[in-house]
Protein backbone atom coordinates (compact mmCIF):
# COMPACT_ATOMS: atom_id res chain seq x y z
CA UNK A 1 0.00 0.00 0.00
CA UNK A 2 2.79 2.42 -1.00
CA UNK A 3 3.30 4.25 -3.99
CA UNK A 4 7.06 5.55 -5.31
CA UNK A 5 8.06 9.01 -4.81
CA UNK A 6 9.96 10.41 -7.63
CA UNK A 7 10.39 14.40 -6.94
CA UNK A 8 9.43 16.78 -3.62
CA UNK A 9 10.05 19.85 -2.79
CA UNK A 10 7.62 22.35 -0.63
CA UNK A 11 5.32 22.55 -3.32
CA UNK A 12 5.28 19.62 -5.90
CA UNK A 13 5.08 16.07 -5.29
CA UNK A 14 5.28 13.59 -8.42
CA UNK A 15 5.45 10.10 -8.03
CA UNK A 16 5.31 6.99 -10.44
CA UNK A 17 2.27 5.75 -11.01
CA UNK A 18 1.96 1.96 -11.76
CA UNK A 19 -0.31 0.81 -14.44
CA UNK A 20 -3.71 0.27 -13.20
CA UNK A 21 -3.85 2.32 -10.46
CA UNK A 22 -6.82 4.89 -10.53
CA UNK A 23 -5.55 8.69 -9.70
CA UNK A 24 -8.22 9.25 -7.75
CA UNK A 25 -11.45 7.61 -6.42
CA UNK A 26 -14.17 7.60 -9.01
CA UNK A 27 -17.85 6.17 -8.32
CA UNK A 28 -17.57 4.88 -12.00
CA UNK A 29 -14.94 2.25 -9.95
CA UNK A 30 -16.73 1.51 -6.72
CA UNK A 31 -15.03 -1.73 -5.73
CA UNK A 32 -11.14 -0.06 -5.93
CA UNK A 33 -9.77 0.81 -2.71
CA UNK A 34 -6.30 1.76 -3.97
CA UNK A 35 -5.67 5.50 -5.44
CA UNK A 36 -2.16 7.30 -6.17
CA UNK A 37 -4.07 10.40 -4.72
CA UNK A 38 -4.50 8.66 -1.14
CA UNK A 39 -1.77 6.79 -1.18
CA UNK A 40 0.89 10.35 -2.68
CA UNK A 41 -1.33 12.36 0.52
CA UNK A 42 -0.04 9.24 2.99
CA UNK A 43 3.41 8.75 1.96
CA UNK A 44 3.69 12.49 2.00
CA UNK A 45 2.01 13.36 5.18
CA UNK A 46 -0.69 16.79 3.50
CA UNK A 47 -3.26 17.02 1.44
CA UNK A 48 -1.93 16.88 -2.25
CA UNK A 49 -4.42 18.28 -5.40
CA UNK A 50 -4.35 16.59 -8.84
CA UNK A 51 -3.17 19.04 -11.83
CA UNK A 52 -3.08 16.83 -14.75
CA UNK A 53 -4.27 13.33 -15.18
CA UNK A 54 -3.20 9.65 -16.47
CA UNK A 55 -5.07 6.87 -17.85
CA UNK A 56 -5.57 3.85 -15.44
CA UNK A 57 -3.56 1.85 -18.00
CA UNK A 58 -0.59 4.22 -18.15
CA UNK A 59 2.49 4.00 -16.21
CA UNK A 60 4.51 6.91 -15.19
CA UNK A 61 5.17 10.52 -14.06
CA UNK A 62 1.90 11.85 -11.94
CA UNK A 63 2.24 15.25 -10.57
CA UNK A 64 0.01 16.51 -7.42
CA UNK A 65 0.70 20.51 -5.83
CA UNK A 66 0.92 20.60 -2.11
CA UNK A 67 -2.04 23.92 -2.07
CA UNK A 68 -4.58 25.56 -4.02
CA UNK A 69 -2.28 27.93 -5.62
CA UNK A 70 0.02 26.08 -6.55
CA UNK A 71 -2.48 23.57 -8.12
CA UNK A 72 -4.37 26.59 -9.92
CA UNK A 73 -0.96 27.60 -11.55
CA UNK A 74 -0.03 24.34 -12.89
CA UNK A 75 -3.57 23.63 -13.94
CA UNK A 76 -3.72 26.37 -16.56
CA UNK A 77 -0.17 25.72 -16.96
CA UNK A 78 -1.20 22.14 -19.06
CA UNK A 79 -3.90 23.96 -20.28
CA UNK A 80 -2.28 26.72 -21.68
CA UNK A 81 0.33 23.91 -23.56
CA UNK A 82 3.62 25.30 -21.06
CA UNK A 83 3.98 22.11 -20.07
CA UNK A 84 6.04 19.48 -22.28
CA UNK A 85 5.05 15.86 -21.88
CA UNK A 86 7.02 12.56 -22.92
CA UNK A 87 6.21 9.35 -23.19
CA UNK A 88 7.46 6.04 -24.70
CA UNK A 89 5.31 3.71 -26.35
CA UNK A 90 5.27 0.10 -28.37
CA UNK A 91 3.38 0.13 -31.17
CA UNK A 92 2.56 -2.29 -34.20
CA UNK A 93 4.78 -2.13 -37.48
CA UNK A 94 7.52 0.04 -38.13
CA UNK A 95 7.38 3.96 -38.12
CA UNK A 96 10.97 5.62 -38.62
CA UNK A 97 12.13 9.05 -38.82
CA UNK A 98 9.86 12.14 -36.72
CA UNK A 99 6.83 13.67 -37.54
CA UNK A 100 3.84 15.90 -36.29
CA UNK A 101 0.22 14.74 -36.26
CA UNK A 102 -2.19 17.71 -36.45
CA UNK A 103 -5.60 15.36 -36.32
CA UNK A 104 -8.72 16.72 -34.51
CA UNK A 105 -10.68 14.23 -32.47
CA UNK A 106 -13.77 13.60 -31.57
CA UNK A 107 -15.42 14.17 -27.96
CA UNK A 108 -14.96 10.46 -26.71
CA UNK A 109 -17.77 9.88 -24.00
CA UNK A 110 -17.87 7.28 -21.25
CA UNK A 111 -21.77 5.51 -21.36
CA UNK A 112 -22.49 6.44 -17.65
CA UNK A 113 -20.44 9.41 -16.53
CA UNK A 114 -20.83 11.69 -19.77
CA UNK A 115 -24.39 10.55 -20.43
CA UNK A 116 -25.41 13.68 -20.25
CA UNK A 117 -22.82 15.92 -22.29
CA UNK A 118 -23.49 17.11 -25.80
CA UNK A 119 -22.05 14.47 -28.19
CA UNK A 120 -22.41 16.63 -31.29
CA UNK A 121 -19.63 19.28 -29.96
CA UNK A 122 -17.11 19.70 -33.37
CA UNK A 123 -14.18 17.83 -33.08
CA UNK A 124 -11.52 19.40 -31.04
CA UNK A 125 -7.38 20.15 -32.22
CA UNK A 126 -5.40 17.76 -31.33
CA UNK A 127 -1.63 17.81 -31.98
CA UNK A 128 1.09 14.55 -31.26
CA UNK A 129 5.21 14.88 -32.11
CA UNK A 130 6.15 11.30 -32.35
CA UNK A 131 9.74 9.77 -33.05
CA UNK A 132 10.86 6.54 -33.68
CA UNK A 133 13.00 5.57 -31.56
CA UNK A 134 13.98 1.18 -32.04
CA UNK A 135 12.29 -1.43 -33.77
CA UNK A 136 12.02 -4.72 -33.95
CA UNK A 137 11.05 -8.02 -36.55
CA UNK A 138 10.25 -11.12 -34.84
CA UNK A 139 9.77 -14.37 -36.11
CA UNK A 140 6.04 -14.66 -35.63
CA UNK A 141 3.20 -14.54 -38.13
CA UNK A 142 0.29 -12.89 -35.53
CA UNK A 143 -1.31 -11.77 -39.07
CA UNK A 144 -2.23 -14.31 -42.11
CA UNK A 145 -0.82 -11.89 -44.33
CA UNK A 146 2.81 -11.87 -42.95
CA UNK A 147 5.31 -14.51 -41.87
CA UNK A 148 6.90 -12.18 -39.53
CA UNK A 149 5.88 -8.85 -36.91
CA UNK A 150 7.24 -5.88 -36.74
CA UNK A 151 6.93 -3.54 -33.47
CA UNK A 152 8.56 0.22 -33.29
CA UNK A 153 9.61 2.08 -29.46
CA UNK A 154 8.52 4.97 -29.92
CA UNK A 155 9.02 8.47 -28.58
CA UNK A 156 5.59 10.42 -28.31
CA UNK A 157 4.84 14.10 -27.04
CA UNK A 158 1.49 15.48 -27.26
CA UNK A 159 0.57 19.52 -27.39
CA UNK A 160 -2.93 18.84 -26.56
CA UNK A 161 -4.10 16.85 -23.83
CA UNK A 162 -7.11 15.01 -25.36
CA UNK A 163 -9.25 12.16 -23.92
CA UNK A 164 -7.30 9.17 -25.11
CA UNK A 165 -5.01 10.89 -27.71
CA UNK A 166 -1.75 9.21 -27.97
CA UNK A 167 -3.99 5.98 -28.33
CA UNK A 168 -6.53 7.56 -30.90
CA UNK A 169 -3.32 9.30 -32.92
CA UNK A 170 -1.50 6.01 -33.19
CA UNK A 171 -4.35 4.01 -34.10
CA UNK A 172 -4.75 6.85 -36.99
CA UNK A 173 -1.51 6.27 -38.09
CA UNK A 174 -2.32 2.54 -38.51
CA UNK A 175 0.44 1.95 -35.89
CA UNK A 176 -1.82 1.25 -32.81
CA UNK A 177 -0.34 0.98 -29.77
CA UNK A 178 0.26 -2.62 -28.13
CA UNK A 179 -1.99 -3.30 -25.29
CA UNK A 180 -4.71 -0.67 -26.19
CA UNK A 181 -7.95 -2.76 -26.06
CA UNK A 182 -10.11 0.05 -26.92
CA UNK A 183 -8.14 1.64 -29.91
CA UNK A 184 -5.54 -0.96 -30.67
CA UNK A 185 -5.42 -4.96 -33.02
CA UNK A 186 -6.64 -7.60 -30.47
CA UNK A 187 -4.36 -10.26 -32.44
CA UNK A 188 -1.04 -8.50 -31.10
CA UNK A 189 -2.44 -7.72 -28.19
CA UNK A 190 -3.39 -11.51 -27.44
CA UNK A 191 0.34 -12.27 -28.82
CA UNK A 192 2.13 -10.22 -26.46
CA UNK A 193 0.07 -11.61 -23.54
CA UNK A 194 0.41 -15.22 -24.61
CA UNK A 195 4.33 -14.28 -25.23
CA UNK A 196 5.50 -12.01 -23.50
CA UNK A 197 2.94 -12.07 -20.36
CA UNK A 198 2.69 -9.08 -21.22
CA UNK A 199 -1.59 -7.81 -20.55
CA UNK A 200 -0.99 -4.17 -20.42
CA UNK A 201 -0.88 -1.17 -22.20
CA UNK A 202 2.35 -0.50 -23.46
CA UNK A 203 2.56 3.63 -22.85
CA UNK A 204 4.67 4.93 -20.20
CA UNK A 205 4.56 8.50 -19.25
CA UNK A 206 8.28 9.00 -19.06
CA UNK A 207 9.09 13.06 -18.62
CA UNK A 208 7.38 16.43 -17.46
CA UNK A 209 9.42 19.39 -18.36
CA UNK A 210 8.18 22.87 -17.08
CA UNK A 211 9.00 26.32 -15.49
CA UNK A 212 9.03 25.57 -11.51
CA UNK A 213 5.49 27.59 -10.51
CA UNK A 214 6.93 29.40 -7.76
CA UNK A 215 10.83 29.47 -7.99
CA UNK A 216 10.25 29.95 -11.96
CA UNK A 217 13.42 27.18 -12.62
CA UNK A 218 13.29 24.72 -14.68
CA UNK A 219 12.41 21.59 -13.48
CA UNK A 220 12.42 18.17 -15.46
CA UNK A 221 10.78 15.38 -13.61
CA UNK A 222 11.54 11.48 -15.77
CA UNK A 223 11.28 7.81 -14.27
CA UNK A 224 12.54 5.10 -16.23
CA UNK A 225 9.95 2.41 -17.06
CA UNK A 226 9.57 -0.60 -14.88
CA UNK A 227 10.86 -3.79 -15.11
CA UNK A 228 8.49 -5.43 -17.68
CA UNK A 229 9.45 -2.60 -20.08
CA UNK A 230 12.84 -3.33 -19.30
CA UNK A 231 12.55 -7.59 -19.75
CA UNK A 232 10.94 -6.47 -23.04
CA UNK A 233 13.80 -4.49 -24.12
CA UNK A 234 16.37 -6.91 -23.42
CA UNK A 235 14.36 -8.84 -25.15
CA UNK A 236 14.05 -6.82 -28.24
CA UNK A 237 17.73 -5.59 -27.92
CA UNK A 238 16.26 -2.12 -27.30
CA UNK A 239 18.49 0.53 -24.80
CA UNK A 240 15.55 2.34 -22.86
Amino acid sequence: MSIELIYEDDWLVAVNKEPGLLVHRSWLDRHETRFAMQLTRDAVGCHVFPVHRLDRPTSGVLLFAKNAEVARTLTEAFGSRAISKTYLAVVRGYLEGEGRLDYALTRELDDIADKFADADKPPQDAITHWQGLAKVELPFAVSKKHPTSRYSLMQLSPETGRKHQLRRHMAHLRHPIVGDTSHGDGRHNRFFREQYQCDRLMLHAAGLHLSHPVTGKPLSITVAPDQHWQRLATEFGWSL
